[in-house]
This record gives C-alpha cells, structure tokens and sequence, in this order.
C-alpha cells in the first residue's frame, strides 16, 4: 500500500510530464503510487507514457478533455493511500525527500487536511501559491488597469499575500493546486473536488470546504517544487482565459447565492467580462523587443 499517491492530469505536455514523473521516482522514503490522467493529448503523451513508464504508474486515459477536477477525481477513486497528491505536469521535485518530509511532518500533525510546499518558478523566483480568500475588491484591482494605477495596492497584496515573507509555516486561506498534498481521511469526510469547476478555483473551492469542516490548510515552505506556469494553457490561451473567468463567476455564486452579495452578479459577471476581454487583448498584442536579444 503507498504512502501517498501522486495524480497528474496532462493535455499536450508530454516533454514537461516526463520531467515530472522523473522527479517522482526519485522521490526517496516513501512507497508512492503514480496515477496519471490523460485528456485526449494530441501530442505523444500517451505514447510516451506507454513505452517509457510500462508498469510503472497506472495510466488513466480519456477520450476528451474532461476537465482538471474530475480528472483528478478519476485518480482519487482508485487511491487507498493515506495521501494525495495533485500535481502539475509542469511541475517538478528537485529534492529527492521532498515527499518524505511532507509525510512525516502531516503524519505528527494530524490536524492537517491539506499541506502545499513553497512552489517556485524555473528560474527560482517566489510563486504565490498560498494566498488568502478573493474578495470582490481585490478582484476589481487584479490584472486591471486599477492595477496599474495602483501597483501597491493593499486589496492585491492582502489577496496574494505579498506583505508576508512566505519563509515560515503558517495556516494559510488557500494553496494552489499545482502542487498540493491533501489527506484522504479529510477528503472521505469533505468530498473530492468540485467537477462543476472544469479548470481553475477547484482548489480554492477545496481549501474552502476543508476550512469549514474545521481542517488545516498549511502552507510548507521548508521543501519546494519548480513550477512552470502554463505549458498547458499557453497552447490554449483564449479557452484559458474564458474558463478561468467563468471558474472565478462560478466560485462567487457558489458562496453567495444565499446571502445579500448575490444582488452584486450582473456587476460581477461585467467586471469579469472585461478583465476577460483585457487578457484576451493582452495574448494578441506583440510582444516588446528584447534588448538582450533573446
């Protein structure tokens, strides 16, 4: 029986997921099953994970995209570890007892539902991974032209935590779910992840549930994982960007249709529409020249 089983959902990133699963082999300690799932790659991700990885992890693959929660949802069924965890083809460990630390830090902190290590970027700079709850004001400034009138605004740095030094363990609101741990006794009692969400706040949503059933949500900076941002989405930008606003508008009424905020859905339903349009205008806009030429 592993220890912890690590689900990975792929669409066309077959190089990047080598890389990954590499990583995870070379994880020490520990007894880890590997579970991957894959959403109709048009790429040679299953071919690659036919010939390469035989027999070595349990392969999951989809005849159309089915999205990333109930993905993982297909993963997390076939599980009977004590653990899970969702990670990111474009992620990788870079220390071999990444995992074993996670383990025997949960494993004498069982109050713990979900953990997420520091997650950093391919050339080592911070990620916010963990953060606090959105909030319509902080979403009203964030990647907007509010932002960039007000680049130190309090409602983004509050949002993404950037007045905290993210080097100390703390309890945290939410943690991303390109590399997150969570603890199968808690999803037994709070349910898998929401598949209403197809790409994007399924996590939030996950860390948000775990809060209300009286679990913690950690965040671990003491191991790290190297994260990608976007080798998935970028071959897919504009169907990104309208399912990332459309998990955001989701994600609102979810927690406010019962309450007086829910009156506020037609100006956030516009709001969203317009930082939509905004980043669909940002992908089509060339790119400045590099100096450096590269």
């Amino acid at each position: 029986m592993p220890d912890i089983t690590v689900s990975i959902v792929n669409w066309n990133t077959a190089h990047e997921l080598h890389e990954c699963l590499d990583s995870i082999m070379a994880q020490q300690g520990i007894e880890i099953g590997i579970t991957v799932v894959d959403n109709a790659s048009s790429d040679d991700s299953v071919n690659m994970l036919t010939t390469t990885y035989l027999g070595k992890l349990t392969l999951i693959a989809n005849s159309a995209n089915i999205g990333f929660g109930k993905a993982h949802n297909q993963a997390l069924r076939l599980s009977k570890s004590r653990y899970f965890m969702i990670i990111n083809p474009d992620s990788k460990f870079t220390d071999p007892n990444t995992l074993s630390h996670i383990i025997e830090y949960m494993d004498t902190h069982a109050e713990i539902g979900m953990l997420g290590p520091k997650i950093l970027n391919t050339d080592g700079s911070l990620q916010y991974s963990a953060r606090r709850f959105p909030s319509m004001i902080a979403g009203m400034f964030r990647n907007t032209w509010l932002d960039k009138l007000f680049p130190s605004n309090k409602f983004v740095k509050s949002y993404l935590m950037s007045d905290w030094s993210h080097d100390e363990i703390s309890n945290v609101d939410w943690l991303s779910g390109a590399a997150l741990v969570v603890r199968k006794e808690m999803v037994d009692k709070i349910g898998m992840l929401d598949e209403r969400f197809f790409m994007y706040c399924e996590d939030i949503d996950w860390c948000k549930r775990a809060h209300d059933a009286g679990w913690k949500v950690v965040y671990y900076p003491l191991v790290s994982v190297l994260h990608r941002i976007g080798a998935a989405s970028d071959k897919d930008p504009y169907n990104a960007v309208q399912r990332h606003h459309k998990s955001m508008l989701q994600y609102f009424l979810k927690y406010n249709a019962k309450k007086p905020a829910v009156l506020l859905t037609p100006l956030v339903m516009l709001g969203l529409r317009l930082r939509a349009a905004a980043t669909m205008r940002k992908i089509t806009l060339p790119r400045p020249p590099n100096p450096s030429g590269k």
